[in-house]
């Protein structure tokens, strides 16, 4: 299992595909690890080196009983580049793991060669800080495996919702999970949310920047990413017609050729590592 210490903690990574392809870096969005983008590895690794990781609180990482920050956590994965000696890399982040990947590319623009936000936000309104707070607020008032299943309506279409088998396959998965979260990291993680805010900042992203949204996105809606569009200069926007919060799952390999569409028009060389 490779695990380093990187910004205090201990930190699991997982890279996949060839050595001679550019990397990507894949970053989870919350109450999420590494695996919540396994529907779309079979495509992203036919071109490119994949590398995906835990953040703080989730999966096989270590959950510290303490605040996390959001930049925090981009301090997290820029201290897993260094110690790949990656020098420049695409990065990918959906939801909570597109601020994280804000503030990564804000932090170490010179690392950065292209940037895709999925499913994420620079700034939430009132609406979504309630709902933000309330997950928060829920993670030690109810068992572990309900409050997942209390979470799947603001993640998934109606049309998810009405293929039974889909929804009996995703209830398994969660109850069978072998790393489940600690309260105490749900927590953390939604207190990081909140208290992150890119909104007078978005002009300083100068690397290639792509935004996607699925259109039925209840938790993260389409005016999101047009704000994060808007903000960041010569950003590109696509808006899926079918997709909600969790289309990384639900739609991953539509998702998939969105992406890999727009890396193709920003590689530059092989990483090597």
């Amino acid at each position: 299992m490779p695990v380093i210490q990187a910004n205090g903690i201990n930190l699991y990574y997982k890279i996949q595909g060839s050595k001679e392809k550019e990397l990507l870096l894949l970053i989870a969005g919350f109450d999420s690890d590494s695996s919540t983008w396994a529907a779309m590895m079979q495509l992203l690794v036919q071109q490119y080196r994949v590398l995906r990781f835990d953040n703080r609180g989730m999966g096989q990482s270590e959950a510290p009983n303490t605040p996390y920050s959001i930049k925090q956590m981009a301090t997290d994965a820029a201290a897993l580049l260094d110690y790949l000696s990656i020098e420049r890399v695409h990065i990918a982040g959906h939801s909570m793991g597109g601020q994280i990947a804000q503030e990564l590319a804000l932090a170490h623009p010179e690392k950065i060669q292209s940037l895709i936000l999925l499913s994420s936000w620079a700034k939430g309104d009132e609406k979504f800080n309630s709902l933000i707070k309330l997950f928060g607020d829920l993670t030690d008032k109810i068992e572990g495996k309900l409050y997942q299943r209390v979470l799947l309506p603001w993640l998934f279409t109606d049309a998810f919702y009405s293929t039974p088998r889909a929804m009996v396959q995703l209830i398994y998965l969660i109850e069978n999970y072998p790393f489940p979260p600690t309260p105490h990291g749900l927590y953390y993680q939604t207190q990081a949310i909140l208290g992150s805010d890119t909104s007078d900042r978005l002009t300083n992203i100068h690397c290639p920047t792509l935004v996607i949204v699925g259109k039925e996105d209840l938790l993260t809606p389409v005016r999101f990413s047009e704000q994060l569009a808007q903000g960041i200069p010569k950003a590109e926007l696509t808006i899926l017609e079918q997709g909600g919060h969790a289309f990384i799952v639900e739609s991953a390999d539509s998702v998939a050729k969105v992406m890999l569409d727009f890396l193709a028009k920003h590689n530059s060389h092989t990483q090597e590592f």
